[in-house]
């Protein structure tokens, strides 16, 4: 494999192609997508658009896998910006053959660094798909940047993250429910309790989840979300 290259378009429609190791410093996670996200009758997979509370829009996929994958990256307090099918990589395979591959996402991190994603189930990655995967990884090492292959994530962290990423839009916050939220669970406590004695439970728990998925407070994900979860303040909540 040798010769990188990238090629992207910008927001207002504008596309480059230049070396990889000229491309360091672009900033992927606010490109156009490469490629349209088409929906026909009797495809496979069911594309769509996800709301990111990140970006504050709509960012596309291919199918649900995808879907929970960019739905995790929203989650994620790290990430600060997230964009898919962000570039074409090209370069050319030991046998001097072309050979392209659009990843899935790119997500800058608060750090400053970068995670480039591909999401595959781990029973359909064929050699030819691996053999890009893993020239994929190559290209982002020369430039600094992560690679993940990902497959199917663990389905209760899954189940959790979408409850409350119906809680995501930040017009769930009120401010004064928020703040006795955060006193309340100051100290450890289980989430309905703590949720009634700030007031009427209808009203408190759109603002606690909200709070969950923004990690202002902070319950375990990977075991099932229930009344007597323990709640506390969050990474975000004690900032």
């Amino acid at each position: 494999m040798e010769g990188f290259e990238v090629a992207y378009a910008d927001r207002d429609g504008s596309e480059f192609r230049l070396p990889l190791a000229n491309a360091w410093a672009v900033r992927f996670e606010d490109v156009a997508p490469v490629r349209a996200f088409q929906s026909y009758q009797g495809q496979r997979h069911l594309p769509g658009l996800w709301w990111s509370a990140t970006v504050g829009g709509h960012i596309g996929y291919e199918s649900w896998l995808e879907r929970d994958h960019v739905m995790l990256l929203d989650f994620d307090p790290s990430v600060v910006g997230i964009s898919s099918q962000p570039f074409w990589l090209f370069w050319r395979s030991d046998a001097g053959k072309g050979v392209s591959h659009a990843p899935d996402y790119f997500a800058r991190r608060e750090d400053g660094t970068a995670v480039v994603v591909d999401c595959r189930p781990a029973d359909r990655r064929k050699p030819r798909d691996m053999a890009k995967f893993e020239a994929t990884q190559t290209a982002c090492a020369q430039v600094g940047w992560e690679f993940s292959l990902v497959g199917a994530p663990d389905a209760i962290v899954v189940r959790n993250v979408r409850w409350l990423a119906g809680y995501r839009h930040p017009r769930h916050r009120l401010e004064s429910v928020a703040s006795e939220l955060l006193v309340a669970f100051a100290e450890p406590r289980p989430l309905m309790s703590g949720a009634a004695s700030v007031g009427d439970e209808i009203a408190v728990l759109p603002v606690l989840f909200h709070l969950l998925w923004t990690h202002e407070l902070a319950v375990d994900v990977s075991v099932p979300l229930h009344t007597e979860a323990a709640v506390s303040v969050g990474v975000a909540g004690g900032c």
